[in-house]
């Protein structure tokens, strides 16, 4: 890993950043120019040389080279020029015109690259196959459907948050070999089917959120899970949460549609795991006893919605637990 830190690096880590953020989540698209009123304008030397920073040694540590290039919200409608710098490590393109990255694909010891809010519509012919130590990568807001063609073994984070993606096959494990946070808020996903990446350890916090989702489905090839974030999407119930789950602590599926005690069922395979639940703003969640249902079945819950988990409400749970069987089972007879 790099020890390059960014404040621009999304880590949401509690409720209060997810609702900062809901905000930034897709595209406005009053008062963006049609591609065909774009006025050309390609990076030049004069540019370049006004946003070239962080003077390190070379690989041969013999000579020196600027490594950082930031081009944001420059106007930019392609970056032919940015080939012969092939020493750049990090790089800012984001807020600009650019539909193709293939110049990038000569810059292979780029670790960090943020291309947000652009017009990029596919990962085919974008090359970055070929930039072996990519480590980080931000194409938010930009116009992609889908994810095929992505290829970046030594890629761990991937933000894609805000596109409008509607499926996630294409995305394959083998391709992404090293991949360790996925973010993908704001999208157009109606399942979770195609997420194939047996590394994939966070699908972290709000990073599914705020699609279309009403199944959860392929999750049980996600064994080092450990977050997932499905807040303000479609679900009725969270069959598709599975044993093979065996690492999950944190779930989020708030603001979805589920309302009953059934619904919820498939969360006892992962009991032994769960940590944090939060299922605030589902209809269930305005019932009686809901809160001790939980805790009553779910033994290592630690916090449940906003509120720790008492030592008193787990007592109250264990003694109300064969009135939930009862209630259960009578559920299904009918």
């Amino acid at each position: 890993m790099s020890d390059f830190d960014e404040d621009e690096v999304l880590k949401a880590d509690s409720e209060t950043e997810y609702e900062e953020q809901e905000s930034e989540v897709g595209h406005d698209e009053e008062g963006i120019p049609e591609d065909d009123q774009i006025e050309p304008c390609p990076l030049n030397q004069d540019i370049v040389a006004k946003c070239l920073s962080l003077l390190c040694h070379t690989g041969n540590s013999l000579s020196h080279a600027y490594v950082r290039l930031d081009l944001n919200s420059k106007g930019l409608t392609d970056l032919v020029l940015l080939s012969s710098f092939i020493h750049l490590r990090y790089l800012d393109i984001s807020s600009n015109h650019l539909s193709d990255l293939s110049p990038l694909a000569g810059l292979t010891h780029l670790l960090w690259v943020k291309g947000d809010s652009n017009r990029i519509q596919q990962f085919e012919s974008q090359w970055f196959d070929q930039l072996g130590f990519l480590q980080w990568l931000s194409l938010a807001s930009n116009r992609l459907c889908d994810v095929k063609g992505l290829k970046a073994t030594a890629l761990e984070t991937l933000n894609l948050i805000g596109n409008g993606i509607q499926t996630m096959h294409g995305l394959e494990c083998n391709n992404l070999t090293n991949l360790v946070t996925l973010e993908l808020r704001g999208n157009c996903l109606e399942t979770t089917d195609g997420i194939c990446l047996p590394n994939l350890r966070h699908l972290h916090l709000v990073w599914l959120a705020k699609n279309n989702i009403k199944r959860l489905e392929g999750l049980e090839r996600l064994e080092q899970l450990n977050t997932l974030h499905l807040r303000d999407n479609q679900l009725e119930s969270l069959d598709g949460i599975n044993s093979s789950m065996k690492c999950l602590q944190y779930l989020n599926i708030r603001g979805n549609l589920i309302s009953s005690q059934s619904a919820l069922q498939a969360l006892f395979t992962v009991e032994k795991s769960l940590r944090v639940l939060v299922v605030l703003d589902n209809p269930l969640a305005k019932t009686d006893d809901y809160r001790l249902y939980l805790i009553s079945h779910l033994s290592q819950l630690e916090r449940l919605d906003k509120d720790p988990v008492t030592a008193d409400e787990k007592s109250e749970a264990l003694e109300k637990l064969k009135e939930f069987e009862d209630e259960s089972a009578q559920d299904q007879e009918d």
